[in-house]
């Protein structure tokens, strides 16, 4: 059995040998109160850094058995631990030699609770975490007692500090339990009262920056007030009685004047879709989880998406039903975008004027009047709003500030006034029906079923020159597959690295095991999830990665409906114009 001692044996041995001599490394390593496992070892000290992982038995652990109870429980618990290693591993790193040498570093969750590979928190207490080491060196060189120390005091501190639950706290574990607990309770109560929405009183929803998740704290903070009208009392398992909006499933129009919060509010019903940890002000925030914003994505490719219930025939007669283009406008991405979001499962879209296309959006009274419908191809959502809903029960939250037609589409209108809300649906209502527009409704018929994609398999091709699967995220939001970079900066709910790593990975299951010429896309979405369901995540890398986080279907689709080599054939269509099987 290889103990520590064996491994200060070993790491004192190849002092001052070609690096390569930590090759040796890779193994299992027991601790007195923990496990090391070493599954790949640096090239040199300038290389992607090692990969490690620890296991520590429930006695080293020592979390009590009432956060372990539910996976609601044990993921809270997770999110927390990662944060923790987080923290302590920044505060423990020191440089110990040339390039990565003496880097401890952990993938954070974020403000997100999402199950992740970086730590995972067993039934049972085991607490297991995934992690990178720069093993140490001097030039290119093996530098043994630095990887002593950084093996046997540094990792070993930073475990103590993050990973045992008298260390981390026993009262902050069970708060990050429960918070996700009374989460996912209060998500199921979206589907028990028919609601899209829940923004409970008192939250905190303004961020610190475009680029920092954190809360904004302070005077300038303005905690969400609940209008009345649309005030609900839920009963959480631990927080007890929560009273909150409830947003209604149908047409919801948040309006208000500019800088009020209208924006804010609606980026909080966006991020909803995720539970979030203790602390972050979103906690009893939820929406329904296949929610989806849709942006105008200037010169996105677009792969036979039938766009025919939005944009009829265009110049040159290309037919809309299977529309494919390198470079979509604002409007026919938006339309895009709509559809294959419908593809993969949502009920409830979210847009904001700000970021979508002013002509798919709307056409009032004069422009009518002035361009004929016979001139113009778009239907615009104005027009398609109510059918979504009553012929296909997708429900629509759209921020407004420019366009009173879509009173007259409404359900429920929310206004922001200095970052507070009011149910102004009875005003609105009074209001559309006082100064009528005149503007004429342009759809040609209610919206009934789409025509399905199957992707063809060779046209989703993973390699390179050099690798069989060539997967890893460019800055930020950028993920390479194979030759091509997929650009997802508007995918606007991916939240995290890993969590589009994962998509990464997600994309080559669907290439290798399920995509036939035969299958739909959204058949090939249920297949990927049901395995990521019935396995984990681990389904998506066999090689024990700590990067990994989970995704929804959508964030899958908008990988594979971004990518510019992507091929579909699309099914028959009848002679109603529908399709058999459709969705």
């Amino acid at each position: 059995m290889n103990t520590v001692h064996s491994l200060v044996d070993f790491l004192n041995g190849i002092d001052g040998q070609g690096y390569k001599a930590y090759k040796g490394l890779r193994g299992t390593w027991v601790f007195p109160d923990f496990t090391l496992h070493v599954d790949h070892v640096q090239g040199d000290p300038f290389a992607a850094p090692s990969r490690v992982r620890v296991i520590l038995p429930p006695e080293t652990a020592a979390l009590e058995d009432d956060v372990l109870t539910s996976r609601s429980r044990r993921l809270g618990v997770a999110c927390l631990l990662a944060k923790r290693f987080h923290e302590a591993a920044r505060a423990t790193t020191v440089r110990r030699g040339s390039g990565k040498s003496g880097l401890i570093e952990i993938e954070s969750p974020g403000q997100q609770v999402l199950a992740q590979t970086a730590v995972m928190v067993g039934e049972h207490g085991t607490v297991e975490a995934r992690f990178r080491i720069g093993l140490p060196a001097h030039g290119r060189r093996a530098h043994g007692q630095a990887a002593v120390a950084l093996l046997t005091t540094d990792v070993p501190t930073v475990l103590n500090q993050s990973l045992r639950a008298g260390s981390v706290g026993h009262q902050d574990i069970r708060r990050h339990a429960t918070t996700n607990e009374d989460a996912d309770a209060l998500r199921a109560e979206l589907v028990a009262r028919n609601w899209v929405a829940f923004v409970a009183d008192g939250a905190q929803l303004a961020r610190k920056s475009g680029v920092d998740d954190r809360p904004l704290l302070g005077d300038t903070a303005i905690p969400f007030s609940t209008p009345a009208g649309l005030t609900a009392e839920v009963e959480l398992p631990n927080a007890g009685t929560v009273r909150g909006m409830a947003i209604p499933r149908g047409v919801t129009l948040i309006v208000g004047g500019g800088y009020h919060g209208k924006s804010t509010l609606l980026r909080a019903i966006e991020r909803g879709v995720y539970n979030h940890c203790y602390g972050d002000g979103r906690e009893s925030v939820v929406t329904d989880p296949s929610a989806v914003t849709i942006r105008a994505e200037d010169g996105r490719s677009v792969a036979g998406v039938d766009i025919s219930a939005f944009i009829g025939t265009l110049p040159q007669g290309q037919d809309t039903r299977a529309f494919s283009t390198p470079n979509a406008s604002g409007s026919t991405s938006q339309a895009a975008g709509i559809v294959e979001a419908l593809e993969a499962g949502a009920t409830t879209l979210l847009i904001d004027e700000d970021t979508a296309a002013t002509n798919f959006m709307i056409r009032d009274r004069r422009m009518q009047a002035l361009i004929p419908k016979e001139g113009e191809p778009i239907t615009p959502l104005v027009d398609r709003v109510r059918s979504l809903w009553e012929t296909r029960g997708v429900s629509c939250v759209i921020v407004l500030g420019g366009s009173g037609d879509y009173l007259d589409v409404a359900d429920t209108v929310v206004a922001m006034k200095e970052f507070r809300p009011a149910d102004v649906t009875a005003e609105a209502r009074r209001v559309a029906s006082e100064l009528p527009t005149g503007r004429k409704d342009e759809a040609p018929g209610p919206i009934e079923v789409f025509r399905a994609r199957l992707p063809n398999p060779t046209s989703v091709d993973p390699r390179t020159k050099k690798r069989e699967a060539e997967i890893k995220v460019f800055q930020g939001q950028s993920l390479v597959f194979g030759t091509e970079t997929i650009a997802l900066s508007a995918v606007a709910q991916l939240v995290s690295r890993a969590q589009t790593l994962a998509v990464g990975r997600g994309l080559l299951l669907a290439r290798t095991r399920f995509m036939d010429g035969r299958r739909s896309v959204s058949e090939i979405l249920d297949l990927v999830m049901q395995t990521i369901e019935d396995d984990g995540l681990d389904e998506l890398d066999d090689r024990m990665v700590g990067d990994l986080a989970h995704f929804r279907p959508m964030e899958l689709a908008a990988a594979l409906n971004r990518l510019r080599t992507l091929e579909v054939r699309s099914t028959a269509v009848g002679p109603t114009g529908a399709t058999g099987d459709g969705f």
